[in-house]
C-alpha cells in the first residue's frame, strides 16, 4: 500500500524489498571504513530543520570515506560505484522529496522519487510498485531498442560528430599545403634550418596544445560551459583556419597555426566529455566514435586537398597573394568549425556541468530533452548528483596530480595510460597522416598522385575505423594492439625499404611499394592504436582521479604529436627514409614489448575488478605474462596436453559488479 502528501511523494508504508536492503557481508567488510552521516537535511513535509544550513542543503545517507590514501585501491571506487547503495527504501524516498524543495523542483517530486528508486538498482524495475507500467515501459525500451531516443540527443551527437571532424580536418590539410608554401616562403632549399623551419609550421598547433590548450579545458569549461567551451574553441579554429589562408610569410603562418592549437587542444578534450554526460549508458562508447569522426574529418581534408589543388593559381596586381591553391586548403577546415559553432547552442547543456554549478532544475530540464520520460531524467540527474556529492567528499584535502604516481594503483594506470598515448604518436601514424603526400611526392608521384595516394590513406583509416566498435569490447584493448603492433612494424619497414627500389628503373615498383606500406598501416591502426589508447585512459583511473588523468594523459599525447611533427623532416633529411620509417618501425616493436609485459586488459572489467587488476605489482604482471610465453610454447608448438592455465587475478564472485560510468570522474 502506498500514499502520499498532497499527491507529490511517495511515503512507504512497509519495509523495503530484499534487493534495496544493505549487504550484511558488505556492511561487515566496510565496516572500519564507514562512518555514517546523520541525515539532518532528508526532512517530511511539515518538519522544520533546526538550522538555516539545514534548509539549504540536502545531505544524503551515504558512507563517508577518510581522505587517506591507504584506502583507495579497494574503497574510493567502490563508494563512486553506486553512492545510493544501502540507503533504505523509505530514507531515499525523502532524500529525493528534500533534494526537490531544495532546488525549486517541487513539481517534479513524484518523478524525483522513482527516479531516485530506478538510480538505486536499475535492473530491478520492474520489482518496484511506485512504478507505472508506462514508466516501465520506458525503461524497457531503454533496454530493447538502444537506438529509439528524442530528436536532441541526435542533434547533440551531429553536432559531437562534426566538431571530431574539424579536428581531423584541421590535422590533415597541411598535407596537400605542404606542397605548395615550401617554395612560396622559401624554405624548400633542404638545409638543416628549412627542415627544421617546415617541421615546426607543420607542428605549431600541437606544441600549443601540449604546453597551452589543453591546459585551458578546465578553466574554459568551468566559466563558460562544455556549450561555451565548444563554441569558442569553434570560433577560434574558424578564425585561425581563414588566417592561416591570408598569411604572408612563414613566421605568419607560425603563429596563426600556433593559435589554431587553442581550438584543438581544449576542443578535443571537451567534446568527448560532453557527449559522455549527454548520451545514455545504452549508447555505444562515444571514445571509439570519436575516433572515427576524427579519421572521417582526415578523409574530409584529403577531399578538400584534391578539389582545391585544381585551382589555377593566380599572382594579383598587388602582388602580395600568391599560392591560391594552399590558402584555400588552409582555411577549408574552417567551414565545418563554423558549423559547430552555429549549432552547439541549439542543444542542450551538460546536466552534470549545470550540477556542479548548483543549477538542478536546469539540468533536470535538460535531461528531459535528452530522455525520452521524466522518470528517466530523474534517474540521471538523482544518481549524478549523489555521486557529486561523494567526489566532493573523497576530493577534499588530497592533491590528485601527486596521487597519480604516489598511489601504486593510480601509478600503474597512469603509467599504462601514458605509454599508449606515447605509443599513439610514435607509431608512426601522424608522419603518414601530415606528411604522406611529400613522402608521396619523393616517391615518384606527381603533385595530384601523391594526393590522391593520401586520400587512399585517409579513407582506409576512416573505414577500418568503424569495426573498432564493436571489437574493441570484442577481442580487447591489449590484445588489438599485440595484434596490430607488428603490423605496423611491417608496413613502416615496407615503406621505408621500397626507397631502396630504383626510382629511374623501376617507378612503378616503387610506388605500389609505398602506398601498398602507407595503406597496410592504415588498416591495421585504425582498429587498434586509433580508439584504444583513449579508450584505455577513460577506463584505467578511478573514478575520484579521472579528470586529472586524462588532462595529463591528453597533454603527452599533444606533447609527443608536436616532437613527430617537428622532426620528421629533419629525421627524413638526416637518414633518409629508409632511416626514418625503420625508427618508428623500431619503436612499434619497443611499445609492443611494453604493451606485453606492463599493460594489464581492462576490457568490461567493473570498476572492482579494475582496482584488482592495477593493484598487481608490475613486476609480478611481467613475469606472469613471461611464464605465458613458455606455456603457448609447449601448447601451440610442442602441442602438449593436459596443460593447466595459471590465473593472475581472482575476482571474488560475490562482489557486486559495478560498471564503469562514462562521464564519470569528469
Amino acid at each position: 500500500d502506498k500514499g502520499s502528501r498532497k499527491d507529490t511523494c511517495f511515503v512507504p508504508a512497509q519495509p523495503p524489498p530484499r534487493h534495496l536492503q544493505f549487504e550484511t557481508k558488505k556492511q561487515s567488510n566496510m565496516a572500519d571504513l564507514e562512518k555514517s552521516v546523520s541525515p539532518q537535511g532528508t526532512l517530511l513535509d511539515g518538519e522544520k530543520s533546526k538550522s538555516k544550513k539545514d534548509e539549504n542543503s540536502t545531505q544524503l545517507q551515504t558512507k563517508e570515506l577518510s581522505p587517506s590514501p591507504a584506502r583507495t585501491e579497494e574503497n574510493l571506487s567502490a563508494a563512486l560505484a553506486n553512492p545510493l547503495e544501502g540507503i533504505s527504501h523509505e530514507q531515499l524516498l525523502k532524500d529525493a522529496a528534500q533534494f526537490c524543495r531544495d532546488h525549486g523542483m517541487e513539481d517534479h517530486i513524484k518523478d524525483m522519487q522513482k527516479g531516485a528508486l530506478v538510480a538505486q538498482d536499475p535492473l530491478s524495475f520492474e520489482e518496484l510498485e511506485e512504478l507505472d507500467e508506462q514508466d516501465r515501459e520506458h525503461l524497457r525500451r531503454e533496454i530493447s531498442h538502444r537506438w529509439s531516443h528524442p530528436r536532441q540527443l541526435y542533434t547533440m551527437t551531429v553536432m559531437c560528430s562534426v566538431a571530431a571532424a574539424v579536428q581531423g580536418m584541421d590535422e590533415s590539410v597541411i598535407n596537400g599545403a605542404l606542397l605548395f608554401f615550401p617554395q612560396q616562403f622559401n624554405i624548400n632549399s633542404g638545409t638543416d634550418r628549412d627542415q627544421w623551419i617546415v617541421g615546426l609550421v607543420g607542428a605549431a598547433p600541437y606544441i600549443c596544445c601540449a604546453f597551452l590548450g589543453c591546459w585551458l579545458t578546465a578553466p574554459l569549461n568551468n566559466y563558460f560551459g562544455r556549450r561555451g567551451a565548444i563554441f569558442i574553441t569553434a570560433i577560434i579554429s574558424a578564425l585561425t583556419c581563414f588566417w592561416q589562408g591570408v598569411t604572408n610569410s612563414w613566421q605568419h603562418l607560425f603563429i596563426a597555426r600556433l593559435v589554431l592549437g587553442l581550438g584543438i587542444g581544449p576542443k578535443s578534450a571537451t567534446v568527448p566529455v560532453y557527449a559522455a554526460e549527454c548520451a545514455e549508458s545504452s549508447i555505444p562508447p562515444s571514445l571509439p566514435q570519436w575516433q572515427t569522426w576524427t579519421a572521417f574529418g582526415i578523409a574530409l581534408g584529403y577531399v578538400a586537398d584534391l578539389i582545391l589543388y585544381q585551382i589555377p593559381d593566380k599572382e594579383y596586381a598587388s602582388g602580395h597573394i600568391r599560392g591560391l591553391p594552399w590558402r584555400l586548403m588552409l582555411a577549408s577546415a574552417g567551414l565545418p568549425a563554423i558549423f559547430v559553432a552555429a549549432q552547439v547552442f541549439f542543444c542542450p547543456e551538460s546536466p552534470r556541468w549545470l550540477m556542479k554549478k548548483g543549477r538542478y532544475a536546469e539540468a533536470y530540464q535538460s535531461l528531459l530533452r535528452l530522455r525520452n520520460s521524466p522518470v528517466q531524467a530523474a534517474r540521471d540527474l538523482y544518481f549524478a548528483y549523489a555521486l557529486l556529492v561523494e567526489e566532493e567528499k573523497i576530493v577534499r584535502g588530497r592533491v590528485l596530480i601527486l596521487e597519480l604516481f604516489t598511489i601504486p594503483r593510480n601509478a600503474r594506470a597512469t603509467y599504462a595510460a601514458l605509454w599508449n598515448m606515447f605509443g599513439q604518436q610514435f607509431c608512426g601514424v601522424n608522419v603518414i597522416a601530415y606528411y604522406s603526400s611529400s613522402v608521396l611526392s619523393e616517391a615518384g608521384l606527381s603533385d595530384i598522385q601523391a594526393l590522391l595516394g593520401s586520400f587512399g590513406f585517409g579513407a582506409l583509416n576512416f573505414l577500418f575505423a568503424i569495426p573498432a566498435w564493436f571489437t574493441i569490447d570484442t577481442y580487447g584493448r591489449r590484445s588489438l594492439l599485440l595484434f596490430t603492433y607488428p603490423f605496423l612494424a611491417i608496413s613502416l619497414l615496407l615503406t621505408g625499404f621500397s626507397f631502396f627500389i630504383p626510382l629511374e628503373t623501376h617507378k612503378d615498383a616503387r610506388i605500389a611499394v609505398v602506398l601498398l606500406g602507407i595503406y597496410l598501416f592504415a588498416c591495421f591502426y585504425s582498429p587498434g592504436m586509433g580508439p584504444v589508447p583513449f579508450t584505455y585512459a577513460a577506463e584505467a583511473f578511478p573514478l575520484y582521479i579521472r579528470e586529472v588523468g586524462m588532462s595529463l594523459a591528453t597533454a603527452v599525447l599533444w606533447f609527443f604529436n608536436a616532437v613527430l611533427a617537428v622532426t620528421f623532416f629533419k629525421l627524413k633529411g638526416t637518414f633518409t627514409p629508409q632511416g626514418a620509417f625503420g625508427w618508428y618501425a623500431a619503436w612499434c616493436i619497443v611499445l609492443w614489448i611494453g604493451v606485453f609485459f606492463f599493460m594489464p586488459e581492462t576490457k568490461q572489467l567493473s570498476l572492482e575488478e579494475l582496482d584488482a587488476v592495477f593493484s598487481v605489482p608490475s613486476g609480478k604482471h611481467a613475469a606472469f605474462q613471461l611464464r605465458q610465453l613458455g606455456y603457448g610454447f609447449r601448447k601451440y608448438i610442442l602441442r602438449q596436453k593436459g596443460l593447466e592455465r595459471e590465473e593472475l587475478y581472482e575476482i571474488d564472485p560475490t562482489v557486486k559488479r559495478h560498471a564503469v560510468p562514462a562521464g564519470g570522474g569528469g
